[in-house]
């Protein structure tokens, strides 16, 4: 689907490890997370930002679409290409040369094709970190791109709470290189535009480069399982945490039985460690956290986390009916299991919600009415940031049902849902995923057309190349 004299002379831009073109290799870039397939038409992996930026203009200019990628974690259709062969992905997976620590300003500008646990690993020692706690080990820009939350994200923000400053490369005929490299905190000398390029999947350039905001890593955590009185007690309870604990808090996760069942199942590691071995209909993961060492006569973590669940305990109409203190690390590794557990027990439609944070549990327990009866073969699997009002909402279809095979039900399904969510709730259809091409008919539907033609036009500002898989005009 391309042309050789296109790859001879994209060969001769990038080298021979910079491009393939053909063999088993291609598979990886053409395979996405989530029952994601499409077929490139070539490779391109160049190692640094001018090599972008020559391979994108020579494509601009000879009119091969690209689709940039990163980790290729993502769940929506967003990094990999469409199914014609006409499309060229773009792969930061080589970028990874700089990397420059600056203590004093606890930042970091790194190449956008690191791996976040990479990044990590390299901060560790300097009793440093990057704030975003994911499941998956995405890379940075595609971080970026999406600007993802995770399940820290009550305590540190998101990614662009966290990001600085970016370089981008721009999909026009110069390959524009764009500058926005910042590392101060406070700069209000006009537009920030380093947010038109975050969030926004690679639409409008293609980031290459960041600045990130840098965390002190805690040094002291406590992890409980909580068990909520009711749906209605959860709000509730967040609220009680939030007024006896403060910045300590640093995570609420909330986690359904059917997703628990399912992780326990999958990892047979895994500790069941509720008593009986029967876990409640719901439960929540909370985490509290400090910075500094231990200091004499201070009390410890676990037994603050004990007293202030005793205090919420003891209050009129109390939003806990239990409570399990236990080892972070074991807590954690059930809440991180959960995403391969859910998948494997059946054909996975996954949702990415966020509300209000009052409305969450109401949306949930209004799906576990209404389910049943307008799609009966599915099954819930529901857990997420309950602290910053989202869900991963997970349906799981039996893999010998009717429905997994029906082209048009995963369709029919997420129409229903999404109606419901951000008609009915005034929530978001993708709180953390952004748009991909699974997303593409919601964005179309829900945002007003105003928007849409402002990001037309910003569109053909800065990338009027065929960049990415996600159209906002």
């Amino acid at each position: 689907m391309i042309d050789q004299g296109h790859i001879a002379a994209l060969r001769t831009i990038l080298g021979d490890k910079g491009l393939v073109a053909e063999g088993p290799d291609m598979a990886a870039y053409q395979t996405g997370a989530r029952y994601d397939e499409g077929r490139a038409a070539i490779i391109l992996r160049p190692q640094t930002t001018q090599e972008v930026s020559a391979a994108v203009a020579y494509c601009v200019k000879n009119g091969i679409a690209l689709v940039p990628q990163s980790g290729n974690t993502g769940l929506v259709s967003g990094s990999t290409p469409d199914a014609t062969g006409a499309q060229a992905v773009l792969s930061l997976d080589r970028m990874t040369q700089r990397f420059e620590l600056d203590l004093d300003n606890r930042s970091l500008r790194v190449d956008a094709g690191f791996r976040l646990s990479d990044v990590n690993r390299k901060l560790e020692k300097h009793g440093l970190f990057f704030p975003i706690d994911l499941g998956a080990d995405p890379r940075l820009g595609g971080m970026l791109a999406t600007n993802t939350g995770g399940s820290r994200f009550l305590k540190y923000g998101d990614v662009r709470r966290n990001t600085l400053g970016i370089e981008v490369v721009l999909a026009d005929d110069e390959g524009t290189i764009l500058d926005l490299t910042s590392d101060l905190r406070k700069n209000n000398t006009g537009i920030d535009w380093k947010h038109a390029f975050i969030g926004t999947s690679g639409a409008f350039g293609i980031i290459t480069e960041c600045v990130l905001n840098l965390e002190a890593l805690p040094k002291q955590t406590a992890t409980a399982y909580l068990v909520p009185s009711s749906s209605a007690h959860v709000m509730p309870l967040l609220r009680a945490m939030e007024e006896r604990l403060g910045a300590y808090l640093s995570a609420f996760e909330g986690i359904s039985r059917n997703s628990i069942v399912a992780a326990l199942d999958h990892v047979p590691s895994l500790k069941n460690p509720f008593q009986g071995g029967n876990v409640p209909d719901y439960v929540i993961l909370a985490e509290i956290s400090r910075t500094w060492t231990p200091r004499e006569g201070e009390q410890s973590l676990d037994a603050v986390l004990e007293t202030v669940l005793a205090e919420i305990w003891e209050t009129e109409d109390a939003p806990l009916a239990d409570a399990f203190v236990g080892p972070a690390h074991e807590m954690w590794a059930l809440r991180h299991a959960l995403s391969e557990g859910v998948k494997h027990s059946g054909k996975l439609i996954a949702f990415d919600l966020s509300f209000r944070r009052g409305d969450i549990m109401a949306f949930c327990d209004r799906m576990k009415a209404e389910m049943p009866e307008a799609f009966p073969d599915v099954t819930i699997c529901d857990f997420g940031h309950i602290g910053d009002g989202g869900v991963h909402f997970n349906l799981v279809v039996p893999k010998d049902s009717a429905s997994a095979s029906d082209k048009t039900f995963e369709q029919r399904l997420r129409d229903w849902m999404f109606a419901i969510a951000v008609r009915d709730f005034n929530g978001s259809f993708s709180a953390e995923h952004a748009i991909g091409r699974k997303n593409q008919a919601y964005y179309d539907l829900y945002t007003q057309q105003k928007i849409k033609d402002m990001a037309q036009g910003l569109k053909a500002i800065t990338s009027p190349g065929a960049l990415g898989t996600v159209c906002f005009g």
